[in-house]
């Protein structure tokens, strides 16, 4: 089995900044690519950034130019950078994992981290 627990939410003012992380563990051979998702209070989950193996990155449009993914493979971490936070920012937000425990790949997701922002 594999586990991915968020961590780093909590409540900022608009204009501040937040680190999320998420460490996977359990099982793992490999994982490929790992991200992050949000959800807010009557939305759908919308993936917010997300990262390759190779260090290739993608992000929702808006949060272009104010949010950086990063991984570090040797500590099974993904990291969500969050600056220039807005209202519209808080959510639920969500680590996702492509991870290849045993003979097949399967994806993983955390538990969630709340993102507040108010001032």
């Amino acid at each position: 089995q594999v586990q991915l627990v968020e961590s780093g939410g909590g409540l900022v003012q608009p204009g501040g900044s937040l680190r999320l992380s998420c460490v996977a563990s359990g099982s793992i051979f490999s994982i490929n690519a790992m991200g992050w998702y949000r959800q807010a209070p009557g939305k759908q989950r919308e993936l917010v950034a997300a990262i390759t193996s190779g260090g290739s990155t993608n992000y929702a449009d808006s949060v272009k130019g104010r949010f950086t993914i990063s991984r570090e493979d040797a500590k099974n971490t993904v990291y969500l950078q969050m600056n220039s936070l807005k209202p519209e920012d808080a959510a639920v937000y969500y680590c996702n994992a492509k991870v290849k425990g045993g003979a097949i790949w399967m994806n993983y997701w955390g538990q969630g981290t709340q993102v507040t922002v108010s001032s």
